[in-house]
């Protein structure tokens, strides 16, 4: 373990049908260097996962709903994918306005898979260059985002990957962003 990510707290938003692997892997990592991190859903209580959309992996406990967070509190954000939970993330008020706070702020915020979507939903994609899943790559064009098939793309605070065989450089990618970060500045 490093101390690299020390006295970062990074926000984690997620709800039912996140792909596990896409939550825990980035949470290890980011545990891993330091940092603290908090689930941050639409509900409270816990939320269900997924492997491979389909078949049910655990749960996850919620440290906060998204209605009482704020991206003041957080230095970064997470946005896992699965098809369900940023289909969810994206129809609700709240979320969309967080995650679109983090991009306002230009504090790091990592989308892998379908985790983009959410961001499409905020408005914030508009000449920026990511990668994602392939079957959300028109909505992120038309969104105004040149999507490009990279392993990881980082462009500006924005950090993508496009499912979970890019775990391992996306991990490295987000421990790096959070910690070379400097002062938020206004957008």
């Amino acid at each position: 373990m490093t101390d690299e990510l020390h006295g970062k707290t990074v926000a984690l938003l997620a709800t039912d049908g996140v792909e596990r692997v896409e939550l825990e892997q980035p949470r290890g990592a980011l545990h891993g260097a330091g940092a603290r991190t908090e689930v941050i859903s639409l509900h409270t209580g816990e939320i269900n996962a997924r492997q491979m959309d389909i078949d049910p992996a655990g749960t996850f406990t919620v440290d906060r709903t998204v209605a009482d967070a704020s991206a003041d509190d957080y230095d970064a954000l997470l946005l896992p994918g699965g098809v369900m939970n940023p289909d969810q993330l994206r129809t609700d008020p709240d979320a969309v306005a967080f995650a679109r706070e983090f991009m306002r702020a230009r504090k790091p915020v990592a989308a892998i898979c379908h985790g983009p979507w959410t961001l499409a939903e905020a408005d914030v994609l508009r000449g920026r260059r990511l990668t994602s899943w392939p079957s959300i790559r028109s909505d992120l064009r038309n969104a105004g985002a040149e999507v490009v098939e990279e392993e990881v793309v980082i462009d500006g605070n924005l950090i993508t990957s496009r499912g979970p065989d890019d775990l391992p450089a996306f991990c490295a990618a987000l421990v790096r962003q959070v910690a070379g970060m400097r002062a938020p500045q206004p957008a």
